[in-house]
């Protein structure tokens, strides 16, 4: 799923240069003798100036913002205590891949993560039994996360997530956890500011700058 999301991602990039490329040329199809006038303005705000506008001055906390403290999972989390068949009912219920781990009693304090790939590898394949291992023992731990802060741009993250081949990824700040976000997050946010971008140039081609 991860592979399928990330090429989609990719072939959208790609072609929303195709897409720019293909809107350029029908100004100069529709009306020859603006080119030079259309061209000036539209280089006045590209690539530079939509780049700044657009997907990538997005951040992390853009995200957490739209999401909401309660949606996505944002905020799930489970304790080291837990066991690992309350965590994986928890992501199934709340339909997420993922879930902080949390000290007892610390639920500011991060102590790892816990995800479906987890449970896989390390119950399933390996024979053990999920209500009676506990979530701190197959977890991903605090120093071996990759995390990222509110203010990491969204294009940084998803370099992240995808060359280190994970999908989620907790958001913390120097007060401690504040969220997590998904591989689905990112692309969402990737591509809705590619909408944004291609609104901005047919705003522009009839008119509306």
């Amino acid at each position: 799923m991860t592979a399928k999301m990330q090429g989609a991602l990719r072939s959208f990039l790609s072609n929303g240069s195709v897409i720019k490329n293909a809107v350029l040329q029908r100004v100069r199809v529709v009306n020859p003798l603006l080119q030079p006038a259309a061209f000036s303005r539209f280089e006045s705000v590209t690539p530079a100036r939509i780049e700044e506008h657009g997907f990538e001055s997005t951040t992390i906390s853009d995200i957490l913002q739209g999401k909401g403290k309660g949606a996505d999972g944002s905020w799930l989390w489970c304790t080291t205590d837990d066991t690992v068949y309350d965590a994986v009912k928890s992501m199934t219920q709340n339909n997420v891949g993922a879930l902080v781990v949390v000290k007892p009693g610390e639920e500011k304090s991060i102590a790892g993560i816990i995800t479906e790939r987890d449970y896989l590898r390390k119950i399933i394949v390996q024979g053990r039994s999920s209500k009676s291992t506990k979530v701190g023992d197959i977890m991903t731990e605090e120093n071996k996360l990759i995390t990222v802060t509110p203010d990491t741009k969204v294009l940084r993250a998803m370099q992240l997530m995808t060359d280190n081949r994970i999908r989620h990824i907790p958001v913390i700040n120097d007060k401690g956890m504040l969220g997590m976000v998904s591989i689905g997050d990112v692309v969402r946010a990737v591509v809705g500011e590619h909408r944004q971008e291609l609104d901005r140039l047919n705003a522009y081609i009839q008119g509306g700058y």
